[in-house]
This record gives structure tokens, sequence and C-alpha cells, in this order.
């Protein structure tokens, strides 16, 4: 071990049942430098660096801090060594402020600290790092992005030195992503050792100094980024070759399924989310809805899903394949899932909005058809082989059908949610963020079987946040800015840089239907 190497772990096994999740991995972090842990959902990255953080014990190896072995048996040991991890289902009490969520489980009552002391230094720590946290504002008020920073400054407020990130950016925007790339390089400029667990090949390559991949709980390699490609990381991953290209078929016998008029719509907090939309989306083909994070890509799926109150004068005309035209608006949300229209969308609480976390997958696919029991007594039989369908298709790593999806890593609860909501077979198919989460080869599965929905005619709507795989994907591509239509675009001719010029700034010149 070099003198900058904070932490070895050295021949670490663990295994859960029949499951060996790691199998005598060996890797070094070290001060100053940003480490990326690199791997398939369910190679067991996560598994690795909770025996860190004292989540769990190894059934065998060793664990060395600062040159010393040590034995971590609980999150108290692991701070003891000044090591936190900020994990990606965060470990808030809501009605508390920040400022009481930090100094929770330190010695000592609440009552025993005085807050203005704790804000004070909090104040220090943000001051120092970059972070921008109000210590009295309750965590029920924050934003997914101010919940992970109050993560983060209560592990600084304990003293770690070794922080490990778990999925950081899963359910960021760009520009809080951006920022808080900025805050982890002034962490790894101040020394400290940040191990970050990602599957986003592009963020590895831009951020760490080093990256290991695991594949099937085994140690494959440790190299540093600037010598990696995302084809090279990718292919140590999965441990084959793997092309990165998305297919996109012609669309054929394409008729109008979905007309919305003058959609006008106004988020909980009474601004308008949504003004004066007006588009069409046809079936056989993918309508990409591009724009920065928060134009309104929400509440227009859930609009057309009939979960958002649309203003006087909006229509929202389907066309069922029997001939007949339904108008959405005014319809609940019961009734426009029955005509086919479906929307899958992927919430940044993937546990506390789209599955139940105690229940298993069976029992997460009867939960979209529970009103249709006919008895006491739900049969389920079918949703048992809908679970092992998605289960072996999406190769989803769980014990057992019955196990609680909150067991399951985050890329795994993820493609239980999304595999959900396409098997469903919807004539529209709604999906925003469906490969949030996921590793790059799940996301291709991804791709792929929303290419199979669009040659089966279904008409699909999707919000993704890669541009790039936008462009790709997309037959079409609806622009909004500021909650405004910006041009309905051929994805096929259109460049990034004009989509993202139309995302930014209101066109002056008004787009015909592409």
């Amino acid at each position: 071990m070099t003198d900058s190497t904070a932490v070895r772990m050295q021949d670490i096994t663990k295994t859960f049942g029949p499951v060996k999740a790691n199998d005598r991995v060996t890797l070094d972090i070290r001060y100053g430098e940003i480490l990326s842990l690199l791997g398939e959902n369910g190679s067991g990255k996560t598994t690795l660096m909770n025996m860190l953080a004292g989540i769990y014990y190894p059934d065998s190896g060793y664990i060395y801090v600062d040159g010393k072995e040590v034995t971590i048996t609980s999150p108290h040991d692991a701070y003891a060594l000044g090591i936190g991890m900020i994990h990606q289902h965060f470990k808030l009490i809501d009605v508390f402020t920040a400022a009481e969520n930090i100094i929770l489980g330190l010695k000592g009552s609440r009552a025993s600290y005085d807050l203005n002391e704790v804000s004070d230094k909090v104040k220090a720590i943000c001051d120092r790092y970059g972070f921008d946290i109000d210590p009295r504002q309750k965590v029920y008020d924050m934003s997914v992005a101010q919940k992970q920073t109050l993560e983060i400054v209560k592990i600084l407020y304990r003293g770690a030195n070794i922080l490990i990130l778990d999925e950081p950016t899963a359910v960021l925007t760009p520009q809080e992503t951006e920022k808080l790339f900025t805050i982890l390089k002034n962490m790894r400029r101040d020394g400290k050792a940040i191990v970050l667990i990602t599957h986003k090949l592009n963020e590895v390559l831009a951020l760490s100094d080093r990256v290991t991949i695991l594949r099937k709980g085994k140690y494959i390699s440790t190299i540093p980024t600037p010598v990696a490609t995302e084809q090279s990381l990718t292919e140590m991953m999965v441990g084959e070759k793997v092309t990165l290209d998305i297919e996109r078929p012609e669309p054929v016998n394409t008729v109008k399924r979905l007309e919305v008029s003058h959609l006008t719509v106004y988020n909980e907090d009474g601004v308008k989310a949504l003004d004066d939309v007006s588009f069409s989306a046809y079936s056989g083909e993918i309508l990409g809805i591009a724009g920065i994070s928060g134009c309104g890509q929400r509440e227009l799926l859930e609009a057309i899903a009939g979960l958002q109150p649309i203003q006087d004068g909006a229509s929202i005309e389907y066309d069922d394949p029997d001939g007949t035209i339904r108008q959405l608006v005014g319809a609940s949300p019961r009734q426009i899932r029955s005509y086919g229209v479906h929307l899958s969308f992927v919430p940044e609480d993937r546990l506390g909005m789209g599955l139940v976390a105690s229940m298993g997958m069976t029992e997460n696919m009867m939960l979209k058809d529970y009103d249709k029991g006919r008895s006491p007594f739900l049969n389920r039989r079918e949703p048992q082989e809908l679970a092992d369908t998605i289960r072996h298709e999406l190769d989803v790593q769980t014990p057992d059908l019955d196990t609680p999806v909150r067991k399951l890593s985050g890329g795994n609860v993820q493609k239980v949610l999304v595999g959900r909501e396409i098997a469903a077979s919807p004539t529209v198919l709604m999906t925003a963020y469906a490969v949030r989460g996921l590793d790059i080869s799940k996301s291709y599965t991804i791709y792929h079987l929303l290419n199979e929905q669009k040659e089966k005619g279904v008409a699909v709507l999707y919000v993704g946040e890669d541009l790039d795989v936008l462009l790709a994907l997309s037959d079409k591509i609806l622009v909004l800015c500021n909650g405004r239509a910006n041009g309905l675009l051929d994805a096929r001719k259109v460049t990034k840089e004009e989509v993202g010029r139309r995302m930014t700034s209101i066109s002056e010149q008004k787009e015909a239907a592409a």
C-alpha cells in the first residue's frame, strides 16, 4: 500500500444463500482521488461498499484503513474510521429539519445540541465545498437533489474523509449533476477519498481518476480512466463484445393515434407547466420528447394519462384501433388505461411511487390489475408468469419472485418497474426515464423492447435524459422549451445542436408537423 492509500479491501467474499455477491475481491481506495466502481446491475458493487460502510459483514477477507487492519460491524464503526456512504434511497426523517437530521444518531439527545452552533458548522462545510443548504428547512420540503446534498453534508459533519456515493446522479437533472461534479472535484482537491458507484460511462470518463470493474461478483480490472473508452469498459463489464448501436426500423403503416390540441396545465405550485401545446402521435413511431428537466415533460404525459388537471379549451383525442374516437379530457385514469393508453413513468423515488417495497415481483405485478378480481381471492398464476418472464428477459437479479423488491439493487428495481408496463400490451405507451438506473447493456435491452413495441404498431412517446439516445431512437422529436412546443422535428435529419438550441430558446419560426 502507498502512503495515499486510504482503504484496501483484500479477498473480500460475501454470500447471500446460494448467491455469491462478492468473490475474493481486492481493491484500493486512495486519498485525493475519485475511484469509479463499475459493473452491470447485480455485479456486487453496492454489496462490496456496504461492507466498508458497516451495513454488511464479509464472510471472509480483510479491510485495512490507513494501513491498519480493522473490523467494521456497524455504520458507527465506519463513521469512527472516517467512512461515510450516501445510499440510493435516502435515510432521512421527513418531519425533521436539515440540522436535526445531521445530528440524528450522534451521542446525546437533540435537546443537548445548540442548533445555532450546528448551523454554523454546516455553513462552514457548505462554504468550503460549494453546497447550498438551509439548516432550518424541513426534509419534506426538499427536492431530491437537496436531500442528496443533505446526506453528503451529514457525513462530512461527522468527519468522513472517505466517501462512497451509490448512483448519485440517477435522479438528478443535468444541471444538478454538473453542480454535484463540481462539489466532488472540490472534495478531491481537499484530499478526500471518493468512491463513485455508477453505471453511466460518460460520468466515469469525465470525473474519475481510476475505474474498477466488477462482473458477477468478481474483480476484473482497475485501469486509469484516461486510457479507457466506453467500448472497452462495456466489454470488460459484460465479458464480450457489445455493439453500442440503437436500431431504428423505418415506420410502416402509421396511423394517427393521439391528437393533442391547445393543452395547458398548471403544476401543483400554480405555475404554468404547459402552455398551449399541440402535436400528434402515430402508431408505429417513437416520438421523442426533448427538453431541459422541468420544462413540462412530466406534466405532458400525466395530462394525457388523466393524472393532471387540464385547463378549459384543451382536447386530447384518442383514435381507438376499432375506429372509435375517444376524448381523453375528463376521462378517469382507469378509463384511459382501459383504452390502451399506458403511462410508464419511472419516478425519482422508485419504491415510493412506482412499486410497493415490501412486496415481491409477483405481488407488484398484481397491483395494476387488482380491480379485476372477481372474488376475495386474487389469481396469482398470471402475475406470477409475467413476473417470471420479466425476470428472465431483463435478467432481474433476485433470489426468487417473492423476495421484497426493497432488497433488490436499484437497477433491478428499475427493471421490474419498466418490464411491468411494457408487458401490458398497450396501444399507446408513454415512457419517461425508462433506463434511469440501468447499466448500459440493460439500457440497450429496453431500447430494443421499445422498438419491438413500435414494430407491433404501438405509438410510443419517449422522454429520456440522454439527448444522443433520443436522437438515435426516435422517429420524430417534440421539443419543449419553458412549457411551450418549440418544434416537431425529423430525428433522422435534425442535429443535436439544433435540438439543444430549441430546448433553451423559443424559435421564431413555427415548424410544420414533421
